[in-house]
């Protein structure tokens, strides 16, 4: 920044005279480098305050002129300046520079002489298409000489609309700090040279300065030789959106190249690339803290790997970046993500964490502390304990920034005894309710008193490790049991019942997606005799060398009824049709055929012959000219025995069976006469394929949290050994989170492997992006804030085994940008919710 000269003043080349604004980070690269004397002054700190809060004649100003940028620069005090000089801030895209016009151009050369400097692809790294990447920008500085503060007003009418819009993004300061260094001495003579006059009241008026800052690197880095842009359009088209990368705002908006299904390290970087104080961290002198002595570590490879492809990524006007050498580390030290196979970003996500913490431990050597049970001391002073001797033994950025504490509770189910400790943890893997719930779908069968009324399918949820009573009960309630009525479960197999489902501490894990589950609701009663099972069959020609040959198969819904006073065949085959009388279609010969059934009958019993109405023969030949029903007794995996019923003849039934099956032949005839819902064959649990349809489950992160926190028995697999019994016990188990990370990492559990398969989860989960509130959550309340704002995403695109990985991040305001590899485009803030979420990233809110 600079004073304007008079006229009488003004010399023909004042070049030496401008005041460059740069990014501090490519300033401090270059000033590391130069030659010794030459690095020019100290630099002088300035941090931005907003306007409305700036006070003084400004503020004035700022109410009248609300339509221009209106901004502070207070001036730190001497140790606050030296210590940030020092490195103890870092320096991130918020942070810049003044210099003069010598000192940029030695550090302008440097950069563009430098093997290390960052190269676009079409060569625009030379001193000529530098130079063109330099806009002015007219200011106005009121100095307050009180407070060591300069006030700014950036005025529309002074400048371009392009420049001012720029500028904007450059200074907002309503939500990040702005930092300027003076490396220039510049603005030491605004305070010395302050043209405030005394008014006639005696009253100190101020003057505006009016200034002109060259702006550089900030510009948009397309103005090379062979991409020229528009100088009335400052925006261009990259990857089909509208966007500058050039600008302030820009910086951090680099892609990584995908060298081969890599996407899921591209997404997974491109979140910590964003992550407060990490990007700080690494781009300042981060080395000095390797840990090369740590046998846990990679001897600083990992973080050195890291941090040069961060400071590719932060570099002003960079273009995408190959992340070669990172990859070539990180299969060094972790093969598993070696070649070229899609992999999970989470789990690179806590490879590179926890490898980012060992090669920056700060703990040399690690002291050996012999855990400690609670023993009913307080859980503050337990949860201190562990997390001081966490911190004797892991001391670094990570563990500053990413790392919590949750509190775990285990409960011996003999002894009652109870364990306390307290562990750290890196990130949470949430479950998501459909991995902690299933849905089933089962037919119910409603036997009333004048048969079957209907069959209804009923889609339900029940735990996934649930027993048959959550079944039962979840199914009651979804087809409104009454208290006097009960359920019996049964599988379907090929159309034929082959087990009854009837204890209620059975697992549901024993029941699979492709069985056929059917439910009869009968009426409570205290019925001794046995039930009585009816399958269908009927006859089906098949072709065996040539030749047709009549074989009986069974169809259609296996129908379930309590024995009811049937003492011969001919009760039980009343029985039988009026189960099915609702479903018999109402035709006058459907009416005519039942009366002569029931003459039929009675004459049979008259005369003491054989009604042969509903006979048929077992080749399948019809007896009478209605074509009948014939019955059977048989075994329960049905294979006929040479026991057909009569139906005038006493039916002797053992009052000892529990369960008396039955086969019913049916003619063709016959089955025209009836619904042909009833001969439907059953759905599967959960259809599963393709092309079904599953409707779209959703869920929010809250209740994500409360499964996760929710006290559970452990798996037989997780025995716990209990001190007091001394003996592995099947523990229940309770988290709770009780100190929170600055940056909260959040994994949403959407891939399931089993023995057997694979699965992913694709439920919508509502999560929080301004305000994610876990002051209900914590145990312990030690005073710091619980809000949390979403600052990136790590979202998977498609199925198991394969799919594609991008990032979304915030880049200051209400912006978003989408990183799919190579590419950066903005994206609404309304669009970054879908199903496709899977790692949120959270930084802590400091409130008030």
């Amino acid at each position: 920044m600079e004073s304007v000269p008079s006229e009488d003043s003004h010399s023909e080349n004042n070049d030496d005279e401008r005041v460059y604004f740069v990014p501090l980070r490519w300033w401090k690269e270059a000033k590391g480098s130069m030659p010794e004397g030459s690095e020019g002054k100290e630099g002088v700190l300035y941090s931005g305050v907003a306007g409305s809060s700036y006070a003084g004649p400004m503020k004035i100003i700022n109410n009248i002129f609300n339509s221009d940028l209106m901004f502070g620069l207070k001036r730190e005090e001497e140790s606050s300046m030296q210590n940030r000089e020092n490195g103890e801030v870092g320096v991130s895209g918020r942070d810049f520079a003044l210099v003069s016009g010598e000192m940029w151009l030695q550090a302008l050369k440097w950069h563009s002489d430098s093997k290390n400097a960052i190269k676009d692809e079409k060569g625009c790294s030379s001193t000529e298409d530098d130079m063109a990447d330099i806009y002015p920008l007219q200011l106005k500085i009121n100095v307050q000489k009180e407070t060591k503060s300069l006030g700014v007003r950036i005025s529309k009418k002074d400048n371009a609309p392009e420049l001012f819009k720029r500028s904007c993004k450059i200074f907002g300061v309503d939500t990040e700090m702005l930092r300027i260094w003076d490396f220039s001495g510049r603005t030491t003579l605004f305070f010395l040279n302050d043209k405030s006059k005394i008014s006639s009241e005696g009253q100190k008026q101020s003057e505006e300065i009016f200034l002109e800052l060259q702006v550089y690197g900030l510009s948009d880095p397309s103005r090379c030789k062979e991409g020229k842009k528009d100088e009335t359009n400052s925006s261009f088209k990259m990857n089909g959106s509208a966007f500058c990368p050039g600008e302030a705002g820009s910086l951090g908006l680099t892609g990584l190249q995908n060298l081969g299904n890599t996407c899921f390290m591209n997404s997974a970087l491109q979140c910590l690339a964003h992550t407060p104080k990490l990007v700080d961290y690494f781009l300042e002198d981060y080395a000095k803290e390797i840990n090369h002595d740590n046998p846990l570590g990679m001897d600083g490879e990992i973080a050195l790997a890291f941090g040069d492809l961060l400071r590719k990524l932060w570099a002003p006007g960079a273009g995408p970046v190959a992340p070669r050498a990172f990859k070539a580390k990180l299969a060094r030290f972790a093969p598993q993500f070696s070649g070229f196979n899609q992999h999970d970003s989470q789990e690179l996500l806590a490879f590179l964490l926890d490898g980012l913490h060992e090669d920056l431990n700060r703990v040399k050597r690690k002291p050996y502390i012999e855990a400690k049970d609670a023993d009913d001391r307080p859980d503050t002073e337990v949860a201190d304990e562990y997390w001081h001797n966490h911190l004797a033994r892991n001391d670094s950025i990570i563990v500053d920034v990413c790392q919590g504490q949750y509190k775990s509770t285990l409960v011996c189910p003999i002894c009652r005894k109870v364990s306390v400790t307290f562990d750290p943890f890196m990130y949470l893997s949430l479950p998501l309710p459909s991995t902690t719930m299933r849905t089933m779908t089962l037919t119910v069968v409603n036997n009333g008193i004048n048969g079957i009324t209907q069959l209804s399918p009923y889609t339900i949820s029940v735990p996934k490790n649930g027993k048959l009573q959550d079944l039962t009960r979840a199914l009651g309630i979804a087809c409104s049991l009454g208290l006097d009525e009960t359920l019996l479960v049964a599988e379907a197999y090929n159309n034929m019942i082959i087990r009854f489902l009837e204890d209620p501490s059975d697992s549901l894990s024993l029941i699979r997606d492709a069985d056929r589950l059917v439910a009869y609701r009968f009426m409570k009663d205290n019925s001794d005799g046995p039930f009585l099972v009816f399958t269908n069959q009927q006859m089906e020609k098949q072709q065996t060398h040539g030749k047709s040959t009549p074989n009986w198969k069974a169809f259609g819904v296996p129908i379930v009824s309590k024995h009811c006073n049937v003492t011969k065949g001919s009760n039980l085959r009343d029985l039988y049709l009026n189960l099915l009388n609702s479903f018999q279609i109402s035709t006058e010969e459907s009416l005519e055929n039942l009366d002569l059934s029931n003459k039929m009958e009675r004459m049979a019993e008259t005369e003491g012959t054989e009604s042969t109405h509903l006979s048929s023969s077992m080749n399948g030949e019809d007896s009478s000219s209605d074509g009948g029903l014939d019955f059977y007794i048989t075994d329960e995996k049905g294979i006929v025995k040479d026991s057909k019923i009569s139906m005038n003849e006493p039916l002797e039934i053992n009052q000892e069976l529990r369960l008396l099956h039955v086969l019913v032949y049916w003619s063709d005839k016959q089955i025209q006469q009836f619904d042909s819902q009833l001969f439907s064959p059953l759905p599967e649990v959960y259809k599963s394929g393709f092309l079904a349809k599953k409707p779209q489950e959703s869920a929010s992160l809250y209740k994500c949290l409360d499964t996760f926190l929710q006290e559970e028995p452990l798996g037989p697999e997780d025995m716990w050994y209990c001190p007091s019994c001394k003996k592995h016990r099947q523990a229940s188990k309770k988290l709770d989170l009780w100190r929170l990370p600055e940056i909260l990492v959040i994994h949403l559990k959407r891939f399931q492997y089993s023995r057997y398969m694979k699965n992913k989860l694709e439920t919508y989960v509502d999560f929080p992006v301004d305000n994610l509130d876990l002051s209900a959550y914590i145990s312990h309340r030690n005073g710091k804030s619980y809000q949390y704002m979403l600052y990136a995403i790590s979202n998977h695109y498609g199925s198991m085994g394969g799919g594609h990985y991008t990032a979304f991040v915030h880049h200051g305001g209400d912006q978003w940008y989408d990183f799919d590899d190579s590419n950066v485009h903005p994206i609404s803030k309304e669009k970054i919710k879908s199903s496709a979420a899977y790692v949120l990233f959270y930084r802590r809110v400091v409130e008030g």
